[in-house]
């Protein structure tokens, strides 16, 4: 699993790239949303475009990240998850729980709105 890390004005856009399952991506997003947060973030966009797979493990983390976000006042969305990715979270009910943007500035412009 590949991880990049960007801000656009005050929002954070992790960029996930691979599979987002056990023992190879679920460490690394905890990992990032931990030091993302920590940093004092609180406006987060995950960019899912690139995650081939996503396993139970993947997504204890993405709800992980979520939860740890809200406790600390922020705010996580979903960008672009791929089709096999978008039916996981669909099949696993996290799509009413998470706002899920097919464009990136859209996604940003969202929290503003807010």
């Amino acid at each position: 699993m590949k991880v990049d890390v960007r801000h656009v004005d005050d929002v954070i856009i992790v960029d996930l790239a691979g599979r987002l399952v056990m023992g190879v991506g679920d460490e690394l997003l905890r990992d990032v949303m931990n030091e993302v947060i920590a940093e004092g973030w609180s406006k987060i966009v995950l960019n899912l475009r690139d995650v081939s797979i996503l396993d139970s493990s993947g997504i204890g983390e993405v709800v992980s990240g979520w939860k740890l976000a809200q406790r600390f006042g922020g705010t996580v969305k979903l960008l672009r998850p791929a089709p096999s990715v978008q039916r996981t979270l669909r099949l696993t009910q996290l799509l009413p729980l998470l706002e899920v943007f097919d464009d990136e500035a859209a996604a940003v412009a969202s929290f503003a709105e807010a």
